[in-house]
């Protein structure tokens, strides 16, 4: 355990192998099955559906970290010792995808900033969970990979797409087909994660990120989030119109206003998100 799964008022989930804590502004989402390096299980994914589907709508949550118990690991992938009862064909993995599917639908449509701090181990779906956050802060000792091709497992389309939009097609290419480990600076340097820092550095840094999101207007976050997202899908896929609401929003809100006078009177702002 570390400091982000001791709060006293952590909630456990999926038997207690997903654990979530509110504090500061942010909520923190913990794999914890630490004797199997967090390998994420069936019973794990509806543990994430149920923790961002509570905190989708708690104002308190302005941001989520997400966080694997111990230090050997964020998530080493899906837990393999469900895959010759739930994933032994193809169409046992039809029926995988359909009980994990709203799990990962809630943590890929989350509409809140989400932030992965990674150690040890983020390999194969555990990197695709940390791709599906909006910033990765890593520490020295992370290792990151996709072992998909010394499995003779295809890495879904919707995967893929997210490593190629993160490091171009080139390098995805290389992590693809080599099925390589790499290691925490060579994934910082081709844009796998947005920063690597020492291991002592890695809860301060992303503390002092949850907290500065914490503090700017969260109608404004939405909006850009909302906007990042559809530019990376296909024109006819985008919700132009839904992003001009959220502008109209903005533009219409108390915290515009608040905005604008802690401005002009030289103060920080205090947004409620209205």
């Amino acid at each position: 355990m570390d400091m982000f799964t001791t709060e006293a008022a952590t909630q456990a989930h999926a038997g207690g192998k997903m654990l979530a804590y509110k504090a500061d502004g942010f909520g923190v989402m913990t794999f914890n099955q630490p004797a199997k390096r967090n390998a994420i299980s069936v019973e794990m994914w509806q543990g994430v559906h149920d923790i961002l589907a509570e905190w989708e709508h708690d104002d308190s949550v302005r941001s989520v970290i997400m966080t694997g118990a111990g230090d050997k690991a964020f998530v080493s992938g899906a837990d393999i010792s469900q895959f010759e009862k739930l994933r032994n064909s193809a169409d046992a993995n039809k029926e995988y995808e359909r009980m994990t599917g709203p799990g990962r639908a809630k943590l890929a449509n989350f509409p809140k900033p989400v932030i992965a701090r990674i150690r040890g181990f983020c390999m194969g779906g555990g990197l695709a969970i940390a791709m599906r956050a909006d910033i990765r802060i890593t520490a020295e000792d992370g290792i990151f990979g996709i072992p998909a091709a010394r499995l003779s497992v295809a890495y879904a389309f919707d995967q893929v797409g997210r490593l190629v939009d993160l490091v171009g097609p080139a390098h995805a290419a290389m992590i693809l087909y080599t099925a390589r480990k790499l290691d925490a600076r060579y994934a910082e340097r081709i844009g796998l994660v947005n920063e690597c820092v020492p291991i002592a550095k890695l809860d301060e840094t992303v503390l002092e990120l949850a907290h500065t999101i914490a503090d700017n207007a969260p109608l404004s976050i939405a909006a850009s989030k909302m906007s990042i997202e559809a530019y990376l899908k296909d024109p006819a896929d985008r919700d132009m119109e839904r992003i001009r609401r959220q502008a109209q929003i903005c533009a219409d809100s108390a915290d515009f206003r608040e905005g604008r006078t802690a401005f002009m009177e030289k103060r920080r702002a205090r947004f409620v998100g209205r």
